[in-house]
């Protein structure tokens, strides 16, 4: 979000929850990317604001809700109001639970073991969304368009779109069992709490094979989980290399020295690294 959008958001955050009741005399940022994360205080609410028109917000709050009903282990929305998506001032804001983080670390077992429990309910869960494809197809069109990644070297350019378009044919003829994904259960989207390790952030969700799950997660995590195909997941782990190398190069990109990391992906990617 733009440090100009900021205030306003947090405007927007707090005079919604105030309008149903929940006293929010205080926000603090805990997260400021496409969408910002704010602690409300004395309620205890997480608030995410997005710009009006983020249109994954309804999905993913109505799925929080479904999966958590389903006792799926996921951060839930809000108990206190709806959950449904707030619009005010031009922002799209949620509301969910607040999570008090925990000195324990999530172990590689108790990692597996809650994706894997969250795989399952998800198969369980009907939910229109779009393919891991789609998202290989978007890092394309990044890596296509010198307008879109204007500081992306040629050569890296080239070689990019040759590894991007391998990866997507290799993963592709595998033919693998597609279902509901998490889509980045990477660790920074998994909380340590005192009900266990829980996923956040569901407007990644996808459809794909398992493995592209895993392929978010520590090598020492996917040792845990059953009945993995090895070899999609190396694929897998290269693709997914390929789309945050091609991410890192986008005109606008916010994500933390994203040009190094842009950099130091694309050496991977050249080395062969499983990522």
């Amino acid at each position: 979000m733009e440090m100009s959008d900021i205030p306003r958001a947090i405007a927007a955050a707090t005079s919604t929850a105030a309008a149903l009741g929940l006293r929010a005399d205080d926000a603090t940022v805990l997260h400021d990317s496409n969408r910002l994360a704010l602690r409300l205080t004395p309620c205890d609410v997480l608030a995410r604001v997005a710009l009006a028109g983020y249109g994954v917000a309804r999905r993913e709050v109505d799925l929080a809700r479904r999966l958590t009903e389903a006792g799926c282990p996921v951060g839930a929305p809000a108990p206190r109001v709806d959950p449904r998506v707030y619009a005010r001032d031009g922002f799209a804001v949620t509301l969910w639970t607040y999570y008090a983080p925990t000195a324990m670390k999530v172990s590689p077992a108790d990692y597996a073991g809650a994706l894997e429990r969250l795989h399952a309910g998800m198969r369980e869960v009907y939910a229109p969304t779009p393919g891991f494809m789609d998202r290989v197809t978007e890092a394309e069109e990044v890596v296509a368009d010198p307008d879109r990644s204007p500081e992306l070297a040629d050569a890296d350019r080239s070689f990019l779109a040759g590894r991007l378009a391998d990866l997507r044919r290799a993963v592709e003829g595998r033919g693998a069992v597609e279902q509901l994904l998490h889509g980045e259960p990477h660790p920074g989207n998994v909380l340590s709490t005192a009900d266990g390790p829980l996923f956040i952030d569901l407007e990644t969700c996808c459809r794909g094979p398992v493995e592209f799950d895993l392929a978010h997660a520590p090598e020492e995590v996917c040792r845990h989980y059953p009945n993995i195909d090895h070899a999609l997941l190396d694929d897998c782990r290269q693709l997914v290399l390929a789309m945050i190398a091609a991410w890192r190069w986008e005109r606008g990109d916010r994500f933390p020295n994203g040009r190094r990391v842009g950099r130091e992906y694309l050496r991977l990617l050249r080395a062969g690294h499983p990522g």
